[in-house]
């Protein structure tokens, strides 16, 4: 990596925060497993003496969110006192240091929330690099040489399947292409879905206006939340059609909320409707279980991985069949390095990327991996799509952007993951004023 921090740059601390915001208080992000969450982020910044900061965090909905601060602290003895030209002139390096712990990684190994903590602080890493380069990260990464870009992947786990020469031929065949599709980018955008009119907690009214508006903002793909009731979902699903047209398709989440032949009779009933795909119809582990009902729901498409645990089970569900959109998480595994290992893998078996998004932060950090994956290694935009939810992006200073239902390119440097100052303070948790002033807590 061709990046030049100040000679002796180091990281003097790590800042954790406990970020709640309270969106169950309008049902926002509601689903048939998650009736209340609160948007949340265990949140962290490595302080540096000289130059930027770097900026990450992980992603929960409430409960919970202090463990995912108490497994960030666990990691900062392996941090503090790194020079800056440590970490980002080997950020695969940094990131297997995290990994690779003899002691942490016993908590996983690379599962769990000392995997998301991992995800927090590689993040806060590659923040970190784009920012000393001066570069958004989407450009960094894609403009770095395919053995670059390799050398960020821990390959263990992998090789049987795809290997680091494999991978650089891969990243090869797409380099003449980098240019044009940057330009496009910055031009054009990329694509966006919308989940904001399906959540379960909204009246009937609420989502027909809803899906009114996602068509009038040119969105191509709106998203439903399924799973509570059959009935209901019929009665949505049918509104949602009605409002939509046939010609912008329906995607529905069941959020893992069946057994397999419970999701193969329920998608049977939601057919009518045209669902372009069902995201999460079962346990995010049961490989198999994604493989059957994507056999037994075809043309229906299967969608997953937003709560698939690490590149080796995204190995696993590409092996198997088990799935024709793969959705990565940029909090989820361990961060921008597993998450180039994923896209590679996609890439190998020509299976489209849709990320998982929304949240708090999700859609800012995302969509740095969508516009590398589009410039550098799938250099595909067919069936892809980015999800959006218009929410909290005020808190952020480099927020996400959608225009006519597509993202904006970012031009900050950076990852897009910098909160406001003010949000840190008035939404801590459980003393900040947004918690203070109403006197609830999620713990």
């Amino acid at each position: 990596m061709s990046v030049a921090p100040r000679t002796g740059a180091r990281i003097t601390g790590v800042d954790v925060h406990d970020v709640r915001f309270p969106t169950s208080r309008q049902l926002d992000g509601s689903d048939a497993m998650n009736p209340d969450p609160d948007y949340s982020a265990a949140y962290v910044v490595l302080r540096t003496d000289h130059g930027p900061d770097g900026h990450g965090f992980a992603f929960t909905i409430g409960r919970g969110n202090e463990i995912c601060v108490a497994a960030i602290t666990a990691h900062v003895p392996l941090i503090t006192g790194l020079t800056v030209t440590e970490i980002i002139t080997d950020l695969g390096g940094f990131a297997r240091r995290l990994t690779g712990d003899s002691q942490l990684r016993w908590l996983g190994p690379e599962k769990g929330v000392a995997h998301m903590a991992v995800a927090a602080l590689v993040n806060a890493a590659f923040d970190l690099a784009a920012k000393v380069a001066g570069k958004p990260l989407w450009r960094l990464l894609a403009e770095m040489t395919p053995e670059d870009i390799a050398d960020l992947v821990d390959w263990r786990y992998l090789t049987d399947v795809l290997t680091r020469d494999e991978a650089v031929e891969l990243l090869r065949t797409a380099e003449p292409g980098r240019a044009r599709r940057t330009e496009e980018l910055l031009r054009d955008g990329y694509p966006a879905y919308t989940t904001s009119p399906g959540w379960l907690g909204h009246s009937d009214q609420h989502l027909v206006r809803l899906c009114e508006e996602a068509a009038e903002d040119g969105f191509e793909l709106v998203k439903i939340k399924v799973g509570g009731d059959l009935d209901d979902d019929v009665r949505r699903l049918r509104l949602a059609r009605h409002t939509l047209g046939p010609d912008i398709r329906i995607a529905v989440d069941a959020n893992q909320r069946w057994d397999v032949d419970t999701a193969v009779s329920w998608m049977r009933e939601l057919a009518e409707f045209d669902p372009y795909w069902i995201e999460e119809p079962t346990s995010p582990d049961d490989i198999l279980g994604h493989a059957a009902i994507r056999e037994r729901i075809r043309p229906i498409k299967v969608a997953t991985g937003e709560h698939v645990h690490n590149r080796v089970m995204f190995k696993q569900m590409l092996q198997a069949e088990a799935l024709d959109i793969l959705q990565i998480d940029a909090c989820r595994v361990g961060g921008v390095t597993e998450n180039v290992a994923i896209l590679l893998l996609a890439a190998k078996f020509e299976i489209p990327v849709c990320p998982h998004a929304g949240g708090v932060g999700l859609c800012e950090a995302v969509q740095h991996l969508a516009l590398f994956d589009h410039v550098a290694v799938s250099g595909d935009l067919h069936g892809r799509a980015i999800e959006y939810i218009d929410h909290l992006h005020e808190h952020f200073t480099d927020p996400a952007l959608v225009v006519a239902g597509r993202y904006l390119a970012p031009t900050e440097p950076g990852m897009s993951t910098r909160m406001r100052e003010a949000t840190l303070r008035s939404h801590a948790h459980p003393h900040g004023k947004v918690w203070r002033d109403t006197g609830e807590v999620s713990t």
